[in-house]
């Protein structure tokens, strides 16, 4: 029997190879073995398989689709520039002959890279879907192009720049088979929630903003440890004893979710992590329109077991307010979805803004449709931070007890008016709401940072990470900043290395801290490496992104990083 797996397929080939050849034989293929051998590396380097070589190219094969793209990406900026190959990646069901591999899958990634400029990483739609949900990278969607050889059209997607801080990408900063946390008491991890088999149509948004607002609901009661979302995200579902050591919880809750018509069914299970045995397990059946009263239930149940028992005043008391219309509740939690990707293709933030506005038509009094919009609004060239603040303060105005609107109001407050005193405020009123969300506490640092309290910035980081020790790459580089406004370059150096991979404001820090230690050559390099990935790359993104109130670390900080190379941009 023919051995078969389904494979992700990277093909890198030379630019002009055979014009470098006719100019300089003997110093092309010098240059060509150094280049492969940088490729070669970063395959390696991310658990890739090198299974064919020609003079200019090379096929590898990845069991992971998203370490494809991080090794494409990682060899690019590798390079001594950042246009001396082309990049095609594609996932595919392949056939074992030999060490080699055959089959449909390797034809269409070696055609691919036809359509790719030099410099160019391209992925098909089927790659795509693999890695949209974590995604280190934004992409621009090219369409279907057809290629010789091929029966159907291919969709195509071109990788555009590393993809700045997101609340819903997951992205973890370390592998599920770090040493295990110490077991936490009074704490508990939802688990994502799946869709029923028997559902009608496209219900991954339902269980997604489910399992989102149960985690959330949890996390805002301070007598539990709730393992929060990128967590359970990043840790493979399976036995309970397994999953509790690795999460560092006592209790695991799973679930299914199914929607017919005007009624759902929730069916949920909550298991001791000690021995895997079932708590408790329920199936609840009721309208759509009263999943929250469900969500409540299952919120209370969950807390008087994992904390024994709690007043049912304390869990009203941190409640979000309710959608008055369900109706608008559903199209909020479809804005959330199309939010997830929003960094990743703009197709996806204007879909996003599309239903936040539909909930907000449907239910005026729901608050949180405008903060998301506004989050997700952000990401567009025509976002008007003046607008986005009377938005936040609407959603502020409908439900003060939003922590993710108060910790969005904190950074507007800041960028529109230069006010650090109501950001500090809105920040504390957040971390005060949600004490056990470790998305929030890590995004909240970032204001202690600009504010001038590095210190306090680093430990609310430690805090967070014992939370969630998977927070996303974008939260955990806030590490890397804190250490360079106390002036510690080399600790800069180190938090960087432990990133799983590097960002673009990562590289700008890593760059200046290389400056400030004397090695400008490195420095440069790591700036060279920050402009492949993203030409666009200058000065302005600084300003826009470190909101220090220090004029004279940021002004630094510019200052070493166009010593290494970066770009003035428009604002100096």
């Amino acid at each position: 029997m023919i051995d078969r797996h389904i494979a992700a397929i990277m093909f890198a080939d030379i630019v002009d190879s055979s014009g470098a050849m006719a100019r300089d034989e003997e110093g092309a293929v010098s240059s060509f073995i150094d280049w492969l051998d940088t490729v070669r590396a970063r395959v390696i380097a991310q658990g890739g398989r090198v299974f064919n070589t020609a003079g200019d190219a090379i096929l590898a094969e990845f069991p992971s689709a998203i370490n494809a793209l991080r090794a494409a990406m990682e060899a690019r900026s590798g390079l001594p520039s950042g246009d001396l190959f082309r990049f095609a990646l594609h996932v595919d069901d392949v056939m074992i002959v030999e060490d080699d591999l055959r089959g449909d899958g390797v034809n269409i990634a070696a055609r691919l890279q036809s359509a790719a400029e030099p410099g160019d990483i391209v992925v098909t739609s089927d790659l795509y879907q693999h890695v949209r949900r974590k995604s280190p990278c934004t992409f621009d969607d090219l369409g279907e192009v057809a290629f010789k050889g091929i029966e159907e059209p291919l969709r195509i997607l071109k990788v555009r720049a590393p993809i700045d801080r997101h609340r819903f990408q997951v992205s973890p900063t370390r592998e599920a088979e770090v040493t295990a946390p110490e077991i936490h008491p009074s704490s508990v991890a939802v688990m994502p929630f799946k869709v029923a088999s028997s559902a009608d149509g496209d219900q991954e948004f339902l269980a997604e903003g489910l399992t989102d607002d149960l985690t959330l609901e949890l996390s805002r009661l301070k007598s539990i440890f709730v393992s929060s979302r990128t967590a359970a995200a990043s840790s493979a579902p399976g036995d309970p004893v397994e999953l509790g050591r690795v999460l560092g919880v006592r209790y695991l809750v799973s679930g299914s979710i199914r929607k017919a018509g005007d009624r759902i069914r929730v069916n949920i299970t909550l298991s001791h992590t000690d021995d895997g045995t079932v708590v408790w397990s329920d199936r609840i059946q009721r309208p759509f329109d009263e999943i929250m009263d469900v969500l409540d239930e299952i919120t209370a149940r969950i807390a008087a077991t994992v904390s024994g028992r709690i007043e049912q005043q304390t869990i009203a008391r941190a409640r979000l307010k309710r959608p008055n219309d369900m109706t608008a509740y559903e199209h909020y939690l479809r804005g959330v979805d199309h939010h997830r990707l929003g960094g990743v293709t703009d197709d996806h933030i204007h879909k996003a803004i599309q239903w936040f506005e539909k909930a907000q038509q449907v239910d005026p009094n729901y608050g949180r449709p405008y903060a998301m919009q506004v989050c997700a609004w952000s990401y567009l060239q025509d976002f008007d931070i003046a607008v986005a603040e009377k938005k936040l303060a609407r959603a502020l105005s409908l439900d003060p007890t939003d922590p993710e609107a108060n910790r969005i109001m904190g950074i507007v407050q800041i960028k529109l008016n230069g006010d650090y005193a109501a950001s500090r405020q809105y920040h504390e009123r957040a971390l005060e709401l949600a004490p056990n969300d470790a998305y929030l506490m890590g995004r909240c640092a970032a204001f202690y940072l600009f504010a001038g309290e590095s210190d306090k910035a680093l430990a609310l980081l430690e805090q967070a990470e014992t939370l969630d020790p998977f927070l996303p790459v974008w939260v955990m580089e806030e590490r890397v900043a804190a250490n360079y406004a106390l002036g510690r370059y080399e600790d800069v150096l180190s938090a960087a290395r432990e990133l799983p991979f590097q960002t673009r404001r990562t590289r700008v820090y890593v760059a200046a801290s290389l400056v400030a230690l004397g090695d400008l050559a490195e420095a440069q390099e790591e700036i060279r490496r920050g402009l492949t990935e993203d030409p666009s790359l200058s000065a302005d993104y600084i300003r826009s992104q470190e909101l220090y109130q220090d004029q004279t670390l940021l002004d630094a900080l510019i200052s070493r990083a166009a010593k290494a190379g970066l770009p003035h941009g428009e604002g100096s």
